[in-house]
């Protein structure tokens, strides 16, 4: 059935489109409170979603689910190097289709939010930069430097033209309603000195200069000159206060988890937290707030930046990688945003007024005349709970909440209430397809320099001015005589500025070095056993993304920097100015064997077994993908470090031998008190990622192709592919909480309606059993009920409103349920399976 909520989506929905296909302009300008569209103040809710992170076929899936969960606009950045791979050659095709995507969200009704940069950071590769960009002779990245202000302004006046040409500015009839030149420049600020100065002072010019009509932003930049506007980005941003008097309280990146990284556990941010965020920063005056990332997606091929960004960029968002509805924080988040919404001719109208309500206790309120107003009730104690008195009535405020009252009067929405459905990801259901070890096919890497390209300098290079970033590999390969009478067995010491390296002595793998995310660089100590003679030291040198951030970056390096041996009698013999050959590449990315075109070529070896557990070795594998249209995942924990192909599109870098540190996770993490993204992580002692991300449209019916290269050695054989069928979904909803706060209406309040169990399966899945339901005192968590000492058995009724249904909603009230227990607080527990 439609709530309340939908049918109101719905309408606006079709009536925004009707005025976009009508090419209505809109004139958005800002004042002291808020952005102004076409006259008037708006309180927006905002989502990043990155359009390369996805594909076409889902965008329009994953803005409705934006959409349903109460955004108003869609935040993206633009991807420079993937937009303009040689200079003055564009590509906006596929994921990159920069206009599709701004004419999706446009067909949504929804806004955009256009962070050209085009620096983005976002841990995607060189942050978004294009290579060749580096290799401009005296070039040097965002700073007063004539040669980056050229391109950078060149490119922005690309996009900006082709936005125009396309007439996607608001002023146009578009949805573009807010453009970003540069990004968080001010954390790098201090390192170009005066130079950055100046350069924000252009960067400001250059972006009005190309006449938008929207209004420009520039996030986390204390001193970006007017007339753009400077925005907060952080975990929390109510302290928040911009740069000018005349210019709203906007929070552009608020994230709703974080990366993953290779080696690192995972993290999590609860999302009583992130809502209490959210409403602090309403509550003190802020009016447009954007969830950094509210869809992460997957960094696919090599887009992942570094050092070590996972190939995953789920960020624990409220639709997560695979796109699926993340709860309760979906759910949760959509009721906050109603609430806030129900708020909005409250918040447009005037400045907050602030009432302090005893210690670690405030309200602040918000007149739209003498005697209607709108409240925000806030305990920012971390520990203690609190009962307190507000206009004459007593509410109780849990530690770390803040409660929202659109009338002054009625709660409809306190933080650290979670009444939305949860989902229990460890009972989701799948399909899982092992793959057969009988149709492989091998192909094995020889260690060393593999082709006539070489090149041999008496120094050792740095590795990305060697490979310009057309491979993550490069081998060194150099030759050590050992004379009669020197010691063969000695030590290997090699160091490197990053990310991991494969070392060979005489063809034999005799180490493996690598860094982490926080410091790439690393050492490797072997002792190794030589011959008389000519010895072999082959060095394949691995990139895992290049850097992203930081002053400087663009100049930080990688690859091998010393070799030295040193013998028993700790004499060192430096080979770092010897002779050394080079080889960009490996010699099977040469021969194209992740391309379909070369399936059949005769380098494959086939076999009824394919070798495990081998170092630099390609498999390939044909398969049926599970049948739906659903999302695929390859389950890769069998594995070591490589990097995966499915029908000739990589879908990225897999390490699942990097483990992460076995301690700094927390069972059940305590949501009070200020985040930061080590407080809540998961899967200590185990790999960041195993699953990896196969978009449906990536396969058909009948074969599809898998190709892998392993680079450290793993079992093929125990690969499988899943795809998601089902979920368990719960929900726990007591007499005293909150009403959903779509039964509000303003000036009538709730009337006489109760609050509600709702359970909602994925679009297109159906309630297909209910495992539990008890009215009364039920008892554990969801996926562990059991009947309380007061208990009304409620099932029969709950499997007549939900089974067979999309969605269903259960009164939680003694008059639809009955009352086993007089006088007593009751609570609904139910379990149910959604399936397809």
């Amino acid at each position: 059935m439609k709530t309340p909520l939908s049918l109101a989506l719905v309408f606006v929905s079709v009536f925004a489109v009707y005025c976009f296909d009508h090419a209505l302009s809109t004139t958005v300008t800002y004042d002291h409170r808020a952005l102004v569209i076409d006259g008037k103040r708006r309180v927006l809710q905002s989502g990043s979603i990155h359009y390369p992170r996805s594909t076409p076929e889902v965008w329009p899936e994953l803005i409705w689910k934006s959409k349903e969960g109460g955004l108003d606009v869609i935040e993206t950045y633009v991807f420079w190097n993937y937009h303009e791979p040689v200079r003055g050659e564009y590509y906006f095709e596929g994921r990159f289709d920069l206009v599709k995507f701004v004419r999706t969200v446009q067909e949504a009704g929804l806004m955009v939010h256009l962070r050209i940069g085009p620096y983005a950071c976002a841990e995607w590769n060189f942050g978004g930069f294009p290579l060749w960009l580096h290799f401009i002779p005296g070039i040097q990245f965002r700073t007063t430097n004539d040669l980056f202000k050229k391109e950078m302004l060149r490119f922005l006046a690309k996009i900006v033209g082709l936005m125009k040409e396309e007439k996607l500015f608001a002023s146009q009839g578009g949805p573009i309603i807010l453009a970003q030149v540069e990004n968080e420049y001010e954390l790098v600020e201090w390192a170009y000195g005066v130079a950055g100065e100046l350069y924000v002072n252009w960067a400001a010019e250059a972006a009005i200069s190309l006449n938008t009509t929207v209004p420009w932003v520039m996030c986390r930049q204390e001193d970006a000159p007017d007339p753009i506007i400077n925005t907060c980005n952080g975990f929390y941003c109510d302290q928040f206060t911009p740069n000018s008097p005349s210019k709203p309280k906007m929070w552009t990146e608020n994230y709703s988890g974080w990366f993953k990284s290779f080696g690192y556990p995972i993290p999590h941010r609860p999302v009583e937290d992130l809502a209490f965020a959210v409403a602090r920063f309403f509550e003190m005056g802020g009016t447009f707030h954007n969830y950094y990332m509210y869809f992460g997606g997957t960094n696919f091929g090599r887009t992942a930046g570094g050092p070590l960004v996972a190939t995953s960029y789920d960020y624990d968002a409220p639709i997560d990688e695979y796109g699926f509805i993340r709860q309760p924080k979906w759910g949760h988040l959509r009721d906050l945003h109603l609430a806030i919404k129900h708020c909005e001719e409250y918040l447009i109208r005037s400045d907050p007024t602030h009432q302090q309500l005893g210690h670690n206790l405030e309200a602040h309120i918000y007149y739209k005349s003498s005697n209607k107003c709108a409240a925000f009730l806030a305990n920012y104690d971390s520990e203690l709970d609190a009962n307190v008195t507000f206009n004459g009535n007593l509410y109780f405020l849990p530690a770390w909440s803040v409660s929202i009252l659109p009338d002054c009067k009625n709660v409809i929405f306190n933080t650290a209430k979670v009444v939305s459905q949860r989902i229990l990801a460890h009972t989701t259901t799948a399909n899982k397809l092992i793959l057969s070890a009988t149709s492989w096919s091998w192909y094995v890497e020889k260690p060393g320099v593999w082709g006539n390209n070489s090149f041999t300098e008496s120094r050792l290079l740095e590795q990305i001015n060697t490979t310009k970033d057309t491979s993550d590999y490069l081998w060194y390969t150099t030759s050590i005589n050992i004379m009669p009478g020197q010691s063969k067995e000695v030590f290997l010491l090699i160091e490197s500025l990053g990310h991991a390296a494969l070392i060979f002595v005489n063809k034999k793998l005799v180490a493996f070095g690598y860094g982490n995310h926080d410091d790439a660089s690393f050492s490797i100590n072997e002792k190794i056993s030589l011959v008389e003679g000519n010895n072999t030291l082959d060095i394949l040198s691995m990139m895992v993304g290049l850097q992203n951030f930081g002053p400087w970056f663009d100049v930080q390096g990688a690859g091998i920097f010393s070799v030295v041996l040193i013998d028993p009698w700790s004499n060192k013999y430096d080979v770092s100015a010897e002779e050394w050959t080079y080889q960009v590449g490996l010699e099977g990315e040469y021969l194209g064997l992740d391309k379909v075109i070369h399936a059949n070529s005769s380098v494959w070896i086939k076999g009824s077994v394919p070798p495990i557990n081998k170092t630099l070795i390609w498999y390939k594998v044909s398969f049926l993908a599970p049948q739906g249209n659903g999302p695929l995942a390859l389950n890769l924990t069998s594995m070591g470090k490589g990097q995966a192909w499915v029908n000739g599109q990589s879908i990225g870098r897999y390490w699942p031998a990097y483990l992460s540190p076995s301690e700094g996770c927390t069972e059940n993490c305590d949501y009070r008190g200020e985040y930061d993204s080590t407080k809540c992580q998961k899967n200590c002692g185990q790999p960041a990622q195993t699953l990896y991300h196969v978009p449906r449209s990536w396969v058909h019916p009948g074969q599809n192709l898998l190709v892998l290269h392993e680079e450290l050695g793993g079992d093929p054989t125990k690969i499988s592919v899943l795809t998601r069928t089902g979920q368990e979904i719960c929900s726990f909803v007591s007499e005293d909480d909150p009403q959903p706060a779509d039964f509000w209406i303003l000036n009538m309040g709730f009337g006489s309606r109760s609050p509600e169990a709702r359970l909602t399966c994925e679009q297109g899945w159906h309630i297909t059993s209910i495992n539990f339901a008890s009215f009364g005192s039920p008892q554990g968590n969801c996926g562990a009920f059991s009947v309380g000492t007061c208990h009304a058995n409620i099932l029969p009724m709950v499997q007549k409103a939900c089974i067979g249904e999309e969605q269903c909603s259960v009164p939680v009230s003694t008059a639809n349920l009955g009352d086993p227990c007089p006088g007593v607080l009751k609570t609904l527990a139910i379990e149910a399976i959604c399936s397809d």
